[in-house]
């Protein structure tokens, strides 16, 4: 399956979820934000969310600052 993380396309295994695509780039567990076809993925549904075929994904740091 094919989708497009952070604007580049990507091969992923059937089954990817958010949660083991954001382990998979090493993402902090805290100060991320994940959209899906820009649409915001609550970080309560990331283990069970499945990335499909097609779908863009963006994720997000936080930086602080003013």
């Amino acid at each position: 399956m094919k989708a497009t993380i952070n604007g580049e396309e990507r091969e992923l295994p059937d089954g990817t979820t958010v949660a083991a695509l954001l382990e998979e780039f090493g993402a902090p567990r805290s100060g991320i934000a994940v959209a899906r076809n820009d649409r915001v993925v609550r970080r309560s549904e990331y283990a069970r969310f499945v990335v499909q075929d097609g779908d863009t994904i963006e994720i997000i740091k936080a930086v602080a600052g003013g």
